[in-house]
């Protein structure tokens, strides 16, 4: 199993966060540097966990963004469910060189076998809060490059 591209940026950004002193502001741009992704990626990621509750944006001058008490709470199953808009892991109705969908697509099991196996990934990581995954030893560098205080 894999996640996408967006997933992996959101959790990037969360574990940043969490990992942040309490309170402290972060910018879009500062989060991208610290987590080695496009900025118009991050500002993406970011607009999709605000609206999610898990991070708090602070407008205007001086402003940024910061975990939210969800945000601190949210399990990586649940946040990976959240984020991944598919219904189905493979695309049975998507026209091939028939220019028609799969022709097995009639009473198919894969689908329903993948759907089972997706929900297992997502189970298997419902114990793990995202607030719980980054160290001091991984996120010391990430703040100096930052400019930024080390939590305590």
């Amino acid at each position: 199993m894999r996640i996408n591209a967006f997933s992996d940026v959101c959790l990037r950004a969360l574990m940043l966060l969490c990992a942040a002193p309490e309170g402290e502001l972060f910018t879009t741009r500062a989060i991208a540097d610290g987590v080695g992704t496009p900025y118009n990626h991050v500002s993406k990621a970011v607009l999709k966990l605000r609206s999610l509750g898990l991070v708090d944006a602070v407008r205007g001058r001086g402003g940024g963004v910061r975990i939210s008490a969800a945000g601190r709470q949210v399990t990586v199953g649940t946040l990976l469910r959240e984020l991944d808009g598919r219904e189905d892991m493979v695309d049975c109705g998507s026209a091939g060189s028939n220019g028609r969908g799969c022709p097995m697509n009639t009473s198919c099991g894969l689908r329903g076998a993948l759907r089972r196996a997706r929900e297992a990934f997502y189970r298997e990581l419902d114990d793990v809060v995202v607030s719980t995954l980054p160290h001091e030893s991984q996120m010391a560098p990430v703040f100096v490059t930052l400019h930024t205080r080390s939590p305590a």
